[in-house]
């Protein structure tokens, strides 16, 4: 009877919110149950994302019975059940049978690891308990172990065990798994990093708690597998690639808890020991805004970039060189853009003897580092730099790592590739590689996401400055 249940389709791996007094807060869980409904296929409170660990038998049969009653019987629920020992698991399956769930889903009993037998036991004892269809459950990275595959192959006998969701991220075992159970169960993902690759390979769904944040996206994936699209499930995974990446590798609960407060869906902060300030990086909070914007789930943040207009003349004051130094014999100057939207870089360039105030600038840029405006040199690869030496220095102020990282790898990386080509086209003189330097004074727009294309555009952004700065020359 129960191997009626199909386990399918793209489920979210709800979290539980907690109000201020960290007491499971109803109301916005039941907002959070109505935001994702119109997309997903089911729902799962009080899995690992949903903190199940940390929260009292009771607060989680509570949790059962708001997701229930808030799904009405509309789609089905799959209650998480699993509890270190036996005797914990079943009462809570028991409940859920209760109040109406439609499975459940139970992790491998962890901290004190039984023996597969030990396993199978633990899982055969609920089967005779419960009529619910049961979802086997594999998190090696939180239990400590993998679900032994030939514990799954001989539960897969079972008439309850229905399924088997895997969030491994190991292929290999997936595949092995899907290929023992022969149709017995039915095997869903819980890796968000490898849902493609899997439902190629035979997964028929998906428990995820990126799903509570992008379910549309993961229904465009699942939909284009079915139908052999395999081109636009693979556009539709890569655009989620590093959110999913950000998700799964601060362990879920976390980061989701701060995408879905950037989406207005405010679901509190984790229980301790787990906490958004720490657990997850300034840095890592801001990417997860970026990219929500990036995929269209949130408007485009205002940011107030102050760039004075200038003539190019007079655009190295501020780093110590006059118009009336530009003007002197012997200085090049040349500006260059390139790209669209928060993509677009601009260079401007100047050139001089290291005797001289472009010299005199780029020492100073060194020795008076200037917080937020830091001067790095172009390197082309680790422990080499082109000729001329050249300074990078921000034309807008870097307020956090996030910004710098993406900043300073392509814009050095991107300069020095530009630099050394003009040198081998001639276009800078072999005789000035060593007897002069270059400034340049790069713009990037502080959300900026892409680094292929940052580097892209700034090889481009600078050749055009080369070329004009050093157009007399030649």
């Amino acid at each position: 009877m129960s191997k009626s249940f199909q386990l399918e389709g793209v489920l979210p791996a709800l979290v539980t919110p907690f109000n201020k007094e960290k007491e499971v807060n109803e109301e916005s869980f039941r907002l959070l149950i109505d935001t994702v409904f119109e997309h997903v296929d089911g729902f799962v409170p009080c899995g690992t994302t949903g903190e199940f660990d940390y929260m009292t038998i009771e607060e989680r049969k509570r949790v059962f019975d708001i997701c229930i009653d808030q799904v009405n019987g509309r789609k089905p629920v799959i209650a998480g059940t699993g509890a270190p020992g036996t005797k914990q698991t079943i009462e809570l399956t028991k409940y859920a049978e209760d109040a109406g769930a439609d499975a459940c889903l139970v992790v491998t009993p962890f901290f004190l690891h039984p023996s597969d037998k030990g396993i199978y036991e633990h899982y055969l004892q609920l089967s005779d308990s419960t009529d619910l269809p049961i979802v086997l459950y594999n998190i090696p990275q939180c239990v400590g172990d993998v679900l032994p595959r030939r514990v799954v192959e001989d539960l897969a006998e079972l008439d309850n065990v229905v399924g088997l969701k895997d969030s491994s991220g190991d292929l290999t075992y997936t595949m092995e798994i899907i290929e023992k159970v022969k149709g017995n169960l039915n095997v869903v993902v819980g890796h968000d990093e490898v849902v493609l690759p899997a439902l190629a390979g035979g997964c028929t769904g998906m428990i995820l708690a990126s799903a509570q944040i992008y379910p549309d996206i993961w229904q465009k994936v699942i939909k284009a597998v079915k139908e052999g699209d395999l081109e636009t499930a693979r556009r539709e995974q890569l655009q989620v690639q590093k959110l999913s990446r950000i998700f799964t590798r601060y362990g879920g609960t976390t980061p989701i808890k701060a995408a879905l407060t950037n989406l207005g869906v405010k679901m509190g902060t984790p229980r301790k020991p787990l906490k958004i300030g720490g657990n997850i990086l300034h840095e890592d909070r801001e990417e997860i805004r970026l990219e929500l914007e990036r995929i269209g789930k949130i408007p485009p943040s205002e940011v107030n970039i102050d760039r004075p207009d200038l003539p190019l003349e007079k655009r190295f004051e501020d780093i110590g060189i006059s118009p009336e130094q530009v003007s002197e014999k012997g200085i090049m100057i040349g500006e260059g853009n390139a790209g669209e939207g928060i993509n677009k870089v601009s260079i401007d360039l100047v050139a001089g003897p290291k005797k001289g105030p472009v010299g005199d600038s780029f020492a100073s840029q060194i020795v008076y580092l200037r917080h937020g405006f830091e001067a790095l040199p172009s390197i082309l690869e680790p422990n080499f730099s082109p000729k001329p030496s050249t300074l990078i220095v921000p034309t807008v102020e870097l307020k956090n790592l996030r910004q710098a990282n993406i900043y300073y790898g392509p814009a050095q990386a991107g300069i020095a590739r530009a630099i050394s080509d003009k040198v081998e086209e001639g276009i800078i003189p072999r005789d000035m590689t060593m007897t002069h330097v270059m400034l340049t004074k790069a713009f990037v727009h502080p959300n900026a996401l892409e680094r292929d294309v940052l580097f892209n555009n700034f090889v481009t952004a600078t050749s055009q400055a080369i070329d004009e700065a050093f157009k007399e020359v030649n």
